[in-house]
């Protein structure tokens, strides 16, 4: 993910700045987020914002997105959902699926970076709709790149997630999960010009 995003990120956002903070998988993140959220929130600058990536995984999604509202008031900062008149600090948004699903939202890009793919994948019937994929989006993802002749000996994420975002267009992606992440970035930074800190 960290990899993608580092390509993505400034597609969205321009010119303006970010950083991204990984952790060592979900457990670690929502265990450091409530600490790291309140040391923002003692010098955060008006003009930054937090947008905060975590995979749903087997949780439920609202009880998901209810915890990490909760670590964000509890710190004392706004966040989008919550928000009325006061400008928001955080932005949580939860990745429904696999980060493979946002490739095949857009799956002009991986047929760019991979020019065996067909090109008819997105219109069969089991990966018509990015999100709803089953039996593992990676799993899929890494059949249809074997089926074409790559990653025979199983697939490099990493390798992969810079080889797609490269050529991914943020506007054509037709991800839902994808599509709210983005909208919440380009809400992020429609106002105001500042830093933006990814935590996932």
């Amino acid at each position: 993910m960290e990899d993608a995003l580092q390509l993505l990120v400034p597609k969205v956002l321009g010119a303006r700045t970010f950083e991204i903070h990984t952790h060592r998988g979900k457990p670690d993140l929502l265990a450091r987020l409530p600490g790291r959220l309140l040391g923002y929130s003692s010098w955060i600058p008006k003009t930054w914002r937090i947008v905060v990536v975590v995979d749903r995984d087997n949780d439920e999604c609202t009880e998901l997105k209810a915890r990490l509202e909760r670590m964000a008031t509890d710190a004392g900062l706004l966040t989008r959902s919550t928000a009325t008149t006061m400008p928001f600090v955080v932005v949580n948004r939860i990745a429904v699926e696999e980060l493979e699903a946002w490739y095949f939202g857009d799956w002009k890009a991986v047929c760019a970076a991979y020019p065996k793919v067909a090109s008819t994948v997105p219109a069969k019937a089991g990966t018509r709709d990015p999100d709803a994929i089953t039996g593992g989006t990676w799993e899929v993802f890494e059949r249809v790149l074997q089926d074409a002749g790559y990653f025979k000996t199983g697939l490099r994420k990493i390798e992969a997630a810079r080889a797609v975002a490269a050529h991914m267009d943020p506007g054509r992606n037709t991800s839902k999960s994808f599509q709210v992440f983005r909208d919440a970035l380009n809400g992020t930074s429609a106002r105001r010009r500042g830093q933006h800190q990814v935590e996932m």
